[in-house]
């Protein structure tokens, strides 16, 4: 009796297994562009323009840091810290041009990268990238409330009624139980204003962002124009003063500066013309932010030798130093804006994300209902307001920004697989009879090789390995790639929208700089990655597999039409 019983237990184990296999296996069968139907009660409304969708990507992107990090960066970097920009910015233009292929590709619903992995590989990867990029969004979202509250309270101590009157716990936290949380009263107040806003619709919430943003980039041309008068050309000699290396260490940091135009990509079904407005609006924020941070980098390093710069306030020390005293109000306004912006945006986007997982039922459906009469995700949008409320409120979250980025980096990585894995005819070669595996899989696995190869890469780099062995790593990813160019078939990328150029060169190279950039983490952020990896795979299994809604997807991949069915 106990043999069969333990008999009976094995089967049902392996039964579960062979499900979970099948369900982590199945991809979502999405219509193209050109099926989108009218609005109805459940979908969100579209009211975003071109010129919103932009607003929408610079508000996204630059918060204080444009007044901080291009100084911090330039104490090493030196006037190469433009250089820095430059190469960084040209990183985040190759991924979002992946972006912009798939945003004008998929029909018009939430999702982002979540989406575009849904469909290019499969349920289980879907998930995992939407857990990573929640953590950091959960994460960011408390810090950037954390200092838009510091931020807000030394804009009013400008003012001699308040200085040295606000305590600490409405600004940067007042330490309780010896540092093991730090109480902020302000921080969850301004993300429940916000979430009040976004709560109102997406209107709403766009005409706050355009009148921040505008405010934002309105103060950072007048301080541009401002210092271009004070600068002297003597401070940009020696140009790179630490050699190259220190310029592309900068570049490594100032890249997150850029973090924020996928957003645009998020806002799919609320735009007016998503098919033609996406894709503009993804690379033009990205180009616009681009030339706000090299312009203050300029001014910047002009302006005062890059010995000399501070680390806290570089830039309104700079123009304290010549005079220009009333530059450092404005710079607190700026920031103030700046991280508003940033923090709107953030929580628009993560109220999106839970949408698109509460339709498919990989989250319980009370986050796929839509208000009937304000048009947005409520319970959604207020579930992300109470994450980061109590995160920003009694934890001092700043001490976990060293663990940020690793999902940012990861959607990025994944968005660039899925531009190749989407465009890869997925159908055997006739001319081996031998050939054991499909042009899509093949595919795959040279992707993989290219990431294992910006990793060790990014390793060796880090440790200061010699150039040798850094060189064997990046002609692997080389080798790699020639093999998807020449052994490869591509179908069209469908619709009529935009169509990424290079594939599948460009997508390769954003893979490898963005693993490359992973290995320069802190090495407690490979740790968090692994461990929110093996948290997620556990929900998915207990929860995820089970309720998904299988009416979109399918179970297994048909190699003659899968170049079809995505």
């Amino acid at each position: 009796m106990g043999g069969h019983e333990g008999f009976s237990n094995h089967l049902s184990s392996a039964t579960w297994f062979s499900h979970f296999c099948a369900s982590a296996r199945r991809f979502k069968l999405l219509a193209p562009p050109s099926s989108q139907t009218a609005t109805s009660a459940d979908s969100l409304v579209r009211r975003l323009g071109l010129f919103d969708l932009i607003l929408l990507g610079v508000g996204a992107s630059i918060g204080a840091g444009v007044f901080v990090v291009t100084g911090t960066v330039s104490r090493d970097a030196g006037p190469g810290v433009t250089i820095s920009f430059l190469l960084a910015g040209a990183s985040c233009v190759l991924n979002a041009l992946c972006y912009a292929e798939l945003a004008s590709r998929f029909p018009a619903v939430v999702g982002g990268a979540y989406m575009y992995s849904y469909s290019a590989f499969n349920e289980i990867t879907a998930f995992l990238v939407f857990v990573q990029l929640m953590l950091d969004y959960h994460i960011g979202a408390a810090s950037i409330s954390r200092s838009l509250a510091s931020y807000a309270v030394a804009l009013l101590e400008l003012f001699p009624a308040f200085k040295g009157s606000i305590p600490l716990w409405m600004g940067s936290g007042e330490e309780l139980f010896g540092g093991v949380l730090s109480l902020n009263i302000l921080a969850p107040v301004l993300l429940a204003l916000l979430t009040l806003v976004l709560c109102q619709g997406v209107r709403e919430s766009s005409a706050v962002n355009s009148v921040m943003t505008a405010t934002k980039v309105v103060i950072v041309l007048v301080v541009i124009c401002a210092g271009a008068f004070e600068i002297d050309v003597a401070n940009w000699s020696p140009f790179a003063p630490n050699g190259f290396k220190a310029v592309l260490t900068g570049a490594t940091v100032v890249f997150f500066s850029y973090v924020g135009f996928d957003a645009v990509a998020n806002s799919a079904e609320e735009s007016k013309n998503p098919q033609r407005d996406l894709p503009i609006g993804i690379m033009g924020s990205l180009l616009v932010c681009i030339s706000l941070y090299i312009g203050v980098c300029l001014v910047l390093t002009g302006m005062v030798p890059f010995s000399l710069l501070s680390e806290d306030a570089p830039l309104a020390e700079a123009f304290s130093s010549k005079g220009m005293k009333f530059v450092s109000v404005l710079i607190s306004i700026g920031a103030v804006a700046g991280l508003t912006t940033t923090l709107l945006v953030g929580l628009y986007v993560q109220s999106r994300l839970y949408l698109g997982l509460g339709r498919d039922g990989l989250l319980p459906s009370i986050f796929s209902r839509i208000h009937p009469t304000l048009h947005t995700p409520l319970h959604s949008q207020i579930w992300c307001g109470i994450v980061a409320a109590v995160l920003g409120g009694i934890f001092n979250v700043h001490s976990l920004s060293h663990i940020l980025s690793v999902g940012t980096l990861t959607g990025y990585s994944v968005v660039a697989a899925c531009v190749v894995a989407l465009r890869l005819n997925d159908k055997k070669e006739r001319e081996s009879s031998n050939r054991w595996t499909s042009s899509w899989q093949e595919g795959v696995i040279c992707l993989v090789i290219i990431a294992c190869s910006g990793f060790s890469a990014g390793i060796l780099y880090r440790f200061s390995a010699s150039v040798i062995f850094i060189l064997l790593s990046v002609a692997m990813a080389v080798v790699a790639s020639a093999v998807l160019h020449f052994r490869k078939a591509y179908a069209q990328s469908l619709g009529s929208g935009f169509t990424c150029p290079g594939v599948p060169i460009v997508p390769c190279v954003c893979i490898f700089f963005n693993i490359f950039l992973f290995a320069q983490l802190h090495y407690e952020a490979w740790i968090r990655f692994v461990v929110v990896n093996v948290l997620a795979t556990a929900v998915y299994a207990l929860y995820g597999q089970y309720h998904a809604d299988t009416s979109t997807v399918v179970y297994q991949r048909a190699p003659e039409t899968e170049s079809e069915s995505c």
